[in-house]
């Protein structure tokens, strides 16, 4: 019976047909999108799909690339075990668009970079970018080892197939898939699975619909059991998931994925238009809201069903990760092929992610490694280059994947990557983004203490997990399982004390992002001031001016006018300037935009004295 405990069915002949059609029609839009180009086979065209692409196919990539197996698999189980509160990330996920889309897309845009960390040579020096690039691949690595594991461990517990077996089949597969095809074929066919992810969150909520009742029973279960309660405004920053958490550190953890991140900042300049580029963000947006919800629903049913009986506890499942791959097999084993579609669901998510990070690394250390060394590459060259680093990553992150399977949740180990190596980062980027003054002996040493600060905190998460009074884990129960004796128990853990001081050690994850932001700016803005009152470094306002966000230009510009005094002088044969005034030889200086409004003086050898008000 539905929601009892024990066994489950396995695989159907059906659902393997099911499941083996739609990787083969994902393949398949590889394949056809690589003959279509190859007459047009280039580095860009490979790297940059031609950058001919419109919003919304590349919207549904950038919500494909990180929503994947680990929000088909982790989010319904965070759900299940925690409540709505993850439901809050919408916010972030509004916040983190509108600042993305209006700071920093039309800045790559401008820049027309293929790596997002070419910037860093731009903006500060070589070795800021070197090190950057070196994070991300690392990042990288980890993150795409833990996503092939997530549809691996599903494939495992529905089929009962080899885990490792199907780790290896899952990272080949995709090392075929991506080094036939080019970033066009990547978002193409991220089209289709996130099609496929959607339907399968859909055909879980149904089918658990109409066995409980009707999704208002569903509701009722959920409040009954306290999973509804999605609004905690407790500023606590040591608790899993608070309003404070999710939408303020939210915000910034998926700023620091969607706004720097190299998978995404491709996909912007991918782009035909600029216009397209922050459209495809609007519209992501959407999809990234729509995604979770039909996750946390897809959790609340599963919660409906075994509210009397949980799997975990009962011994039916080894993770909470295995639990929806369970329910499928549990409630939609009676409709051959349903439960092979959510299988695909999962593995069409792996493949859109691990693709789209395999494009991504090929593209940083071609043209931040290799490019500025090999300068006389012809174009043959280059191309065989990028499928033999295609081959190359795609090992990497199989071997990857046995690192994940030590990492415990798999939805709390993705977020815990990004913590502990993009906050830093995206410190570095916004100081160089939004504030003229960043040098790059300050932006060096902000992120390396940075990096250091999130690594202990993030491998501290892992080591000293967080007590349960503050992951804050809902009461669960076996009373209705058909092989128990009608004993309850919950899912905490029996956390054992530890000597050293776990809560410095167990800040949530998003917060960890947040600190990592935070420090990195805060110490990289001291230190320049500190070498600026020193006299040790000066950087020319004009090597800044087109490294900064148009929106801080426009700004410059604005209090250019409104706070400056203009007075013209005529030539004399000496001129003394303080610290706060600019003289400017011949009419307005010209190196920077903020002083394109300004009107020339009368006469050719006119001088302008600025004084800083």
């Amino acid at each position: 019976m539905v929601g009892t405990g024990g066994p489950v069915p396995t695989f159907s002949p059906w659902d393997y047909v099911v499941f083996a059609g739609i990787i083969v029609v994902s393949a398949g839009i590889g394949l056809f999108q690589s003959f279509r180009g190859r007459k047009e086979a280039s580095s860009a065209e490979f790297l940059l799909g031609g950058r001919q692409m419109t919003a919304v196919p590349v919207a549904m990539s950038l919500t494909a690339s990180f929503m994947s197996g680990i929000s088909v698999i982790g989010t319904p189980a965070e759900a299940y075990r925690f409540g709505t509160a993850f439901w809050l990330f919408g916010f972030s996920y509004f916040i983190m668009s509108a600042i993305t889309a209006e700071i920093f897309v039309p800045l790559f845009y401008r820049l027309a970079i293929t790596s997002a960390y070419e910037y860093l040579e731009l903006r500060f020096n070589r070795l800021i970018r070197v090190i950057g690039t070196s994070m991300y691949i690392v990042q990288t690595g980890l993150y795409t080892g833990l996503v092939i594991y997530a549809p691996a461990l599903a494939l495992n517990q529905i089929t009962g197939l080899n885990l490792w077996g199907v780790l290896v089949a899952t990272g080949v597969v995709c090392i075929i898939y991506c080094t036939l095809g080019g970033l066009k074929a990547v978002i193409w066919t991220d089209v289709l699975q996130m099609v496929i992810m959607l339907t399968g969150f859909v055909a879980v909520i149904a089918r658990g619909s109409v066995l409980q009742g009707g999704i208002t029973k569903i509701f009722e279960d959920a409040d009954q059991g306290g999973r509804l309660h999605t609004f905690d405004f407790d500023p606590d920053p040591l608790k899993r998931h608070t309003f404070w958490t999710i939408v303020v550190g939210g915000s910034i953890m998926w700023l620091s994925i969607y706004s720097i991140n190299q998978s995404q900042v491709q996909r912007y300049i991918s782009c035909k238009t600029l216009g397209h580029a922050k459209m495809a963000l609007y519209v992501n947006m959407v999809g990234l809201w729509l995604t979770v919800s039909l996750a946390m629903l897809s959790g609340l049913a599963m919660y409906s069903i075994y509210k009397n009986c949980d799997p975990f506890s009962n011994g039916d499942v080894g993770t909470y990760d295995q639990l929806l791959p369970y329910m499928v097999m549990d409630i939609l084993a009676v409709y051959p092929g349903i439960p092979g579609l959510f299988v695909a669901a999962a593995y069409s998510g792996t493949l859109s992610t691990v693709s789209s990070s395999i494009n991504a690394l090929v593209a940083v250390t071609v043209e931040d490694f290799i490019n500025p060394v090999c300068k006389n590459l012809t174009a043959k060259q280059v191309n065989w280059m990028n499928m033999g680093l295609s081959v190359f990553f795609g090992a990497l992150c199989i071997g990857m994947a046995g690192v994940a399977s030590a990492m415990g949740s798999v939805l709390q180990a993705a977020l815990s990557i990004f913590g502990m190596i993009s906050g830093p980062l995206l410190g570095l980027y916004t100081l160089g983004i939004l504030f003229r003054t960043s040098n790059s002996t300050g932006a060096l040493t902000g992120l390396i203490t940075g990096l250091v600060l999130t690594l202990w905190v993030g491998i501290g998460n892992q080591l000293y997990p967080p007590t349960a009074d503050k992951t804050l884990p809902l009461p669960l129960t076996t009373v209705g399982c058909n092989n128990t004796m009608g004993q309850s128990s919950t899912t905490a853990t029996p956390w054992t004390s530890s000597d050293l001081n776990t809560s410095e050690k167990s800040m949530t994850i998003v917060f960890s992002v947040v600190l990592g932001v935070f420090m990195a700016a805060l110490l990289m803005f001291v230190f320049h001031k500190c070498k600026q009152k020193l006299q040790f470094m000066h950087q020319p306002l004009h090597n800044t001016g087109k490294w900064l966000s148009s929106i801080i230009q426009s700004m410059q510009a604005i209090s250019f006018v409104i706070k400056l005094k203009i007075s013209v002088s005529y030539p004399t044969d000496e001129f003394v300037a303080d610290d706060d005034t600019l003289v400017i030889s011949g009419g307005l200086y010209d190196g920077h935009p903020i002083y394109d409004n300004v009107p020339s003086a009368p006469g050719d050898q006119s001088q302008f004295r600025l004084e800083f008000i």
